[in-house]
């Protein structure tokens, strides 16, 4: 049983009827520019070299993912999509004690009850009425309270010094205690600034908690990113995504950056050639990719601007969001989705995030044509659900 996301058009259009072409995909947080002429182009001229396996180091990847950050290319590891690096981090790690903030994206839970038999998880709840912000000096609190409530410490003598299965030189030191931090927040959209990510990274390294910052949607706001400390901090780990941005989630393509004294775990245990030849080869033509770049912020700027007018004409409360996604608080949220589900319209229903329930939905910024769309549409719906035009009252 998979965990619930956006992005699945496939099961719309068989119950719907709609080829999955037509169908207009709100649910999933892609760049509306699409996918870039030189992807494009990079990809065709090597539909031939699909006769060889891909390289299961992703070598040039990772030399010019090096460059591009001003890192040591060795600490980079490539996954199929960031997702697949967070399973790996469970499986390896195999944490006893977890915190993260709620909501967020689920899957980092589940990763680490798959792995971890004796997982004890530790929330941190945002509040609606802070707009679901994160407060460093409470995480770190929550985090220092992890730590102190746990009965086997980290510093466990009977363990020390003592190496994984693999011979890789990961040193397991008794508990190991694990945070998630998703920067922007997934479905919030909210921004913790660098200097208080970098804050709690230092209270992590102190306490001995591994904390991992997905910055799956950072590319909307680069300059806040924390991947060049990830050197400078044995307990920091960044993950980083290319599937929304550079919208190509067909192609699955992710990458971390950890502390080199876990990559030799990480890569005995990771599964070979996950990250196929087309997915390396359109990253790397990505990442030369500038003009696309540039173009995308003028994109999303816009079209921001744009949805939150008509959130705002419409009465819909929104949160602020650093990310190409918005959350939405409508009363009859249910209808909502059911309604635009019907007309081929998908949304992300929320309620299946920890601190949210039925009233809450997650839209992505498309192209104006299908913002206009979603917003004629909401307004629509709105007219006719008494509920919601007794709430506007």
């Amino acid at each position: 049983m998979q965990a619930g996301h956006g992005g699945n058009i496939y099961t719309a259009s068989e119950e719907l009827g709609i080829a999955a072409q037509k169908i207009i995909d709100f649910s999933a947080s892609i760049n509306p520019l699409g996918v870039s002429k030189e992807i494009r182009s990079e990809i065709k001229k090597y539909i031939n070299s699909l006769i060889h396996y891909p390289d299961p180091e992703a070598a040039e990847l990772r030399e010019r993912l090096g460059e591009y950050h001003r890192i040591d290319p060795e600490s980079i590891i490539c996954g199929n999509g960031s997702t697949e690096l967070i399973y790996l981090i469970a499986r390896v790690l195999k944490p006893e004690r977890l915190l993260m903030p709620q909501p967020t994206f689920s899957d980092y839970e589940r990763a680490c009850r798959t792995s971890s038999y004796e997982l004890r998880v530790m929330s941190y709840e945002l509040r609606k009425e802070d707009n679901f912000d994160i407060r460093p000096d409470e995480f770190i609190s929550a985090m220092t309270e992890m730590i102190q409530s746990t009965e086997h410490r980290a510093q466990n003598t009977d363990k020390k010094n003592s190496k994984d299965s693999l011979g890789s030189g990961l040193w397991t030191l008794g508990s190991v205690f694990l945070a998630f931090l998703c920067n922007p927040n997934n479905p919030t959209g909210r921004l913790l600034a660098k200097d208080d990510v970098l804050k709690i990274a230092e209270a992590a390294k102190k306490v001995k908690c591994y904390l991992v910052v997905d910055e799956a949607f950072i590319d909307f706001s680069p300059e806040e990113s924390v991947i060049r400390y990830v050197k400078d901090n044995p307990y920091l780990i960044v993950l980083r995504s290319m599937t929304k941005f550079y919208a190509i989630p067909g192609l699955r393509i992710g990458y971390g950056v950890f502390p080199l004294h876990l990559t030799g775990a990480l890569r005995g245990m990771k599964e070979p050639w996950t990250v196929n030849m087309l997915a390396q080869k359109a990253a790397v033509m990505a990442l030369e990719d500038a003009s696309y770049r540039e173009a995308s912020f003028a994109l999303i700027k816009r079209e921001k601007k744009f949805l939150e007018e008509g959130f705002k004409k419409s009465g819909i409360e929104f949160f602020p969001s650093e990310a190409n996604f918005y959350l939405l608080r409508i009363d009859g949220a249910e209808n909502v989705y059911e309604t635009l589900r019907k007309k081929g319209i998908l949304i992300r229903k929320c309620a299946n995030f920890y601190g949210l329930d039925s009233s809450y939905i997650r839209v992505a910024v498309k192209s104006r044509k299908a913002n206009k769309l979603l917003l004629r549409e909401l307004s629509l719906i709105a007219d006719n659900v008494p509920a919601y035009q007794a709430e506007r009252r």
